[in-house]
């Protein structure tokens, strides 16, 4: 990979101004500048992006690279050093980073939500200037909420107090996407208090945990046959300090963060689709081999070719457009962090329906276009060194998290009933009362 140090300057200031401290649905520059700006960067990435997947090797390098230039804080306020995107924006970056290696965006997913959680609380209720500086500095966040097994109301992870106010944290995280290349982690934690008897009650917490600390260790054993370049791994949890004000009632987690989760998702996919076009297009264009009942002598002029090569590009159009319009809804929720409350959920609801709806679309579309890409190739073109398997492989893995016939329903029953959306969600066993029409719940699950 070449080595760069190309910083992007887009959305950089030499004087501040305090309008800055708070991020917007426009940047201070162009979506044009924007990706240009971070070209060099993103060529860099794509340098054996093809072969990391055949091999199945991490992409640390290619992480490093963009800890260095930034791109952990280009949604950190200008007046703190950051680039101070709007999300649009930041939706078009994780496009163009899924284009060049469909495993990075997704290995920060857990890094920009930790950074949009200390946003909103930065603009409510706390200075957040320590995290800002940390992510500028380059210093990235893992996911570590996932368990297998285990109930979705309780999770094993546990903090415990200690006497001097800090606290232990003891456990196993399952699935911690980015974890493995990052400095700090986003931990969802049962948060235990000395004799309550019903450990049912306990509340839970978010605890921002230190990785580099002794007792913490991130394993790479995710086994699925899609984005294994996540870095989604186990990590283990052995008598882990954290500070106290590194632990965070969940209830104090920013209300977006669904819909913003699920907008890295969409991203990804949309960024899969996107080289997924730019390779099959490639192919056709080189290709001489022809079938004797092809339409045409030469395959690119063939009219089947063509409109199969043209559905792909008109995917990738809807993909792209839809994922944009969800950030734009997100970004509105953001923008109305000093809102009353009212207006914050009716704008949450909206973003939460909004991703919900282009998550059934934009999975849809992408795992047809990753797959029909084959039937304007040969057969030639399941070769294993070109890896063209990998933007249907990496496109099913992403769509599986979230499943999307779920969603479909949670669409259907709000545009009938107007049923809300859910909020926060997890998957596992539940304790908590539900109507299941007389069958049995669901067993525990695991999200991958």
């Amino acid at each position: 990979m070449t080595t760069l140090r190309v910083r992007p300057t887009f959305g950089r200031t030499e004087t501040p101004s305090a309008a800055a401290d708070h991020p917007t649905a426009a940047g201070p520059g162009g979506t044009d500048h924007l990706l240009a700006e971070w070209r060099p960067v993103l060529d860099a990435v794509a340098e054996g992006a093809v072969q990391r997947e055949v091999d199945g090797t991490l992409p640390f390098e290619a992480v490093a690279l963009l800890k260095r230039e930034g791109f952990g804080a280009v949604r950190v306020p200008v007046s703190h050093g950051g680039a101070g995107l709007g999300l649009v924006d930041v939706a078009r970056l994780w496009i163009e980073l899924a284009a060049v290696d469909a495993n990075l965006p997704q290995a920060f997913r857990g890094h920009f939500a930790l950074v949009e959680d200390r946003l909103w609380h930065h603009a409510r209720t706390s200075d957040q200037r320590t995290w800002f500086d940390r992510f500028v500095r380059g210093e990235m966040v893992g996911n570590a909420w996932s368990e297998v097994g285990s109930d979705i109301d309780l999770p094993r992870t546990v903090l415990s107090p200690r006497a001097d106010g800090s606290y232990r944290l003891d456990g196993t995280k399952y699935y911690t996407t980015g974890s493995i290349y990052a400095e700090w982690a986003d931990v969802h934690a049962r948060l235990r208090e000395p004799g309550r008897p019903d450990e049912v009650e306990d509340a839970t917490a978010i605890a921002m945990v230190d990785l580099r600390d002794p007792g913490v260790r991130v394993s790479d054993d995710w086994n699925g046959f899609g984005q294994k370049g996540t870095g989604s791994g186990t990590a283990t949890f052995d008598a882990v300090g954290v500070p106290a004000d590194h632990v965070l009632p969940f209830e104090e987690r920013f209300p977006y963060q669904t819909a913003f989760y699920q907008l890295n998702l969409l991203a990804t996919l949309t960024g899969i689709a996107r080289s997924a076009l730019a390779d099959v297009v490639e192919a056709v264009q080189k290709r001489t081999r022809n079938f004797s009942h092809a339409n045409a002598p030469r395959v690119r002029d063939d009219a089947q070719v063509l409109a199969r090569v043209g559905e792909i590009a008109a995917a990738v159009y809807a993909a792209e457009a839809a994922t944009l319009r969800v950030a734009a809804s997100i970004q509105a929720v953001a923008d109305a962090v000093l809102a009353d409350a009212g207006e914050i959920a009716r704008l949450v609801e909206v973003s939460e329906i909004e991703s919900s709806t282009a998550q059934v679309v934009v999975s849809e579309l992408v795992l047809r276009a990753t797959s029909d890409l084959f039937d304007a190739l040969g057969a030639s073109a399941t070769a294993r060194p070109l890896a063209l398997d990998r933007h249907w492989r990496n496109a099913r893995t992403v769509a599986s998290h979230n499943p999307r016939i779920l969603k479909a329903r949670v669409v259907g029953a709000y545009v009938v009933n107007g049923t809300p959306p859910p909020y926060a969600w997890s998957i596992g066993g539940t304790r908590r009362r539900q109507d299941w029409d007389g069958t049995t719940p669901p067993a525990s699950g695991s999200d991958t």
